[in-house]
Parts: C-alpha cells; structure tokens; sequence
C-alpha cells in the first residue's frame, strides 16, 4: 500500500473519534419556528432567532391548569398543551386564541406538541395520542397506548415516533395514525427520541440508550446507560448526552458503543431531569441540585456554573449565544453561553417545570400556575 493510500485508509478509521471531537452542525427549525420540544431532530436545543438582551413580557395567557407541556411555533401561531387536557392554539403576536382542541377526560402533562405538514401532534396522561389539524384544532385521528404519554413526539419522513409509559417506544404513519411498528423497553419511556441517519435514539428508564432504525423498527444497537434516564438525548457528531438518575452526566461515543466520560458531583448529588443542549462544543443542562451546568461536550470537564434558587428541570435553549432556562424558583434565567453569566431574569410568580420555545425573536414558556408568558 502507498504511503498516500495508507494515510487515506487512517483517516478513515479514524473518522468515527475525530466527528465525536468535533460535533456536527445541527438541523434546526427556521428562525420564526421551533416545532418540537428540542426544535430540532437531534435534540440540541437551538434556536436560529436572537431575541433582544433584555426581555419585555409582551402577553400572557392564562391556560387556567399548570403547563408543563412546551411550546411548539409554527406559521405565527403558539400551540401548546394544558393540565386541564386542552391543546391551544394562540396567535403568537398577539396571543389571541384561535382554536381550542379538547382531550375529553385526560390531562397534557409533559408531552409538548409536535408541528408537521399542517397537522399538531401530542400526548396525553390518558395514554391516547392526538392528530390535530393545524388550521382549525379538529381532531384528525387518535391513537391509544397502554399508559400514559409524557414523550414528546418527533415527526420524520411522514413517520411520528413517540414513547408511552407501557415501556413501547411507537412509530405511527403521520397521515393517517397506523402503526408502523413498536419497540417494547423494559421500562417507561418518557424521552422525546432523536433523530440521525436513518436511526431514531431514547434513552430509556431501563438504563438502556437505544438506536433503532426508523424504517422497519428494528433495534440496531444498545449502550448500558447505568441508570433510569428521563431526560432526552443530544446525538450529534457520533456522540449522545444526557443526564440520569444516578446523579450523573454521560457523554457516550456510539462508533465504539461505549460511556467516554461521566460527570458526578462529589459534593451535591441530585438526579439530572433536564434536556441537554449542545452549542460550540458544550453540552448545557440544569439538575435538581439547583445548577446550571456547561461540560466541554469532548471531555466532560465543567466549563461553567450557575446557581439557580430551586430545581432546574426545565430545559435549556440557546439563542443567539444566550442561554433561556426556566427553574422552580419561579424563574426565567437568561444566561451568556460562553460563562454562565446572568444576562436577565424575569420572576413569573410561579415555579418553571416546562421549557422555553423561542422563535421569531420572542421566548415562550408556561408555569405552574398556567400562565403561558411570551417575552421579546
């Protein structure tokens, strides 16, 4: 073999490791949308709009239970889901209801609507999952699980996945509702799965990360996780983070199917519920220790801290090199993604479970209390 064609055969085997080094740009949803819990497929929590520095609360909605459901954006209309059981749809300039869409008797928790070809999709407590025109907020079709939905769905190539709590992770035809397949855990399955090449990944509350491929539901490969997980997962680059109930964050290699660094903290071990998200090689969460942390997404060392005044289950979303974060101390924090710097609070009266969305220049996010806020 030339020397040329050996340093070409290197490269290649080397290509695995040096894409975990230096993790790919995400797809992300447009600048005046964020149509998913993540707002986009590999779950990295970034938005392409940059609003303001400091915020102004433009309107409020009272959705009269707690919202713990995210925002969803789309074509200049807010959706999102209640604890009474309603899917809403608000004018985002002026949150104005344009449509209510009733569950019957079950309550939204956590699963946050999903927007696609002019269709809503979400889950409920009750363990159906809904269709919901966008237009007009009439019911499509439904589809009924074993147990509850707090999954958020991901809608790829006309095929919306979703996990629910009898332990099946589901992909459903977009259109018309039909089962495609299901893949039975062995646990509930609260994470909003990511999507990459073809695979769609959960990390699951059996300990177990999991690929799968999309287009006949067969389970490609597994990764040990170590312990129960409900926070969605980051896959970009060759890499996948996230945080679990042991107390700890993992940063997992998926070329060698293997854990490449942990971070526990020695002093205040608390589960990590929030989503990660991944932005210049950081990976950003908050834990139930009341932190906000950044992680170089190689290594796993902190690159920063911030302390919250309660729990931070809430997800991050970075914008415009700033980080959007709610918490149960009744906070919105806005924080520079470079430090951890505070930039801005806002105190809403009411504790921060849910997520922010942010598009168009605005953040939305809804309390406790069931007030949906939108600032810009």
């Amino acid at each position: 073999m030339t020397r040329g064609l050996l340093r070409t055969a290197l490269l290649l085997a080397l290509a695995p490791s040096l894409a975990a080094q230096q993790p790919a740009a995400p797809t992300q949803s447009a600048s005046t949308e964020w149509r998913s819990f993540r707002g986009s497929f590999q779950n990295t929590g970034l938005s392409a709009s940059a609003p303001p520095a400091t915020l102004k609360l433009l309107w409020s909605y009272d959705a009269g239970e707690t919202v713990e459901s995210t925002a969803a954006i789309a074509d200049g209309v807010v959706y999102i889901g209640s604890g009474d059981g309603e899917l809403v749809a608000l004018d985002f300039a002026t949150g104005a209801v344009k449509w209510k869409y009733k569950t019957l008797t079950n309550l939204i928790g956590e699963s946050s609507p999903a927007v696609a070809d002019g269709i809503v999709y979400i889950g409920d407590l009750g363990g159906v999952f809904h269709a919901v025109s966008a237009a007009d907020g009439k019911g499509l079709w439904t589809f009924k699980t074993g147990d509850e939905i707090k999954s958020s769905p991901t809608v790829t190539a006309g095929t919306v996945l979703f996990g629910s709590y009898d332990g099946h992770l589901y992909a459903l035809d977009a259109k018309t509702g039909k089962q495609r397949w299901k893949v039975l855990t062995n646990g509930q399955v609260h994470a909003t799965p990511a999507v990459v090449d073809g695979l769609t990944f959960v990390a699951g509350c059996d300990a177990v990360f999991r690929a799968i491929r999309i287009s006949d539901g067969r389970e490609m490969y597994t990764i040990d996780a170590g312990a129960y997980t409900g926070a969605s997962p980051v896959v970009s680059g060759g890499r996948a983070y996230f945080g679990n109930f042991d107390n700890e964050v993992l940063g997992l290699d998926l070329a060698s199917r293997k854990i490449v660094w942990t971070f526990i903290d020695p002093d205040r071990q608390f589960p990590f519920y929030s989503s990660p998200a991944l932005f210049e090689g950081k990976v950003i969460l908050g834990g139930r220790d009341k932190m906000i942390r950044a992680f170089d997404a190689a290594t796993g060392k902190v690159a920063w801290t911030f302390a919250a005044r309660a729990r931070v289950d809430s997800s991050p979303v970075v914008a415009g090199g700033r980080v959007y974060i709610g918490s149960s101390d009744n906070r919105l924090y806005v924080l520079d993604a470079a430090t951890g710097r505070k930039v801005w609070e806002f105190d809403t009266g009411a504790a921060i479970t849910a997520s922010p969305a942010v598009a168009g220049g605005k953040v939305v996010i809804g309390t406790s209390d069931g007030t949906v806020h939108v600032f810009g």
